[in-house]
């Protein structure tokens, strides 16, 4: 049997919430990817080029470290990674998670927030980091996306 888990990183809660309902809808686990050094309001501020985000994002090799690990990332065979879209693509903690893990044969599939843009660049980007999975375009899932037309997306993979 196939299990799924909805993996994210939630910067202001957006995310967050958008994660807790997809899980709830498929019927997933769910893993929040939290940063050991929590972000504070400055840290996030994209206009002040030497905040936290900007710094790491004009880093391609900065990897924020992450708290906590998934229990059993074995377990699973689709994993849906969520993020709030940062400068075009996902915040370099994605990165780290991608990098953390074994994704061989695993389906990731990329979902989003954010206050303007697509996902930009990142499913491609993602797929460079996971090479051996298999990276889907995923969607940007902003508002209050209800259950049954997230089962449908779901269902559409």
């Amino acid at each position: 049997m196939s299990k799924t888990l909805v993996a994210y990183f939630s910067a202001s809660g957006t995310t967050a919430r958008v994660a807790s309902e997809l899980a709830s809808a498929i019927g997933a686990d769910r893993y929040e990817i939290e940063p050991k050094t929590p972000y504070t309001a400055a840290d996030l501020n994209w206009n002040d080029r030497t905040s936290r985000s900007s710094v790491e994002m004009n880093d391609e090799h900065c990897r924020p470290e992450i708290a906590t690990a998934v229990d059993d990332m074995d377990a699973y065979d689709t994993v849906f990674v969520g993020f709030p879209v940062w400068w075009y693509v996902e915040p370099r903690i994605i990165d780290t998670f991608l990098e953390s893990y074994d994704f061989t044969g695993k389906t990731i599939v990329p979902f989003a927030t954010s206050g303007g843009s697509g996902l930009g660049k990142a499913p491609q980007r993602m797929q460079q980091i996971a090479a051996s999975s298999t990276v889907v375009a995923g969607k940007l899932l902003n508002g209050r996306p209800n259950a049954a037309a997230l089962r449908a997306w779901v269902e559409s993979l």
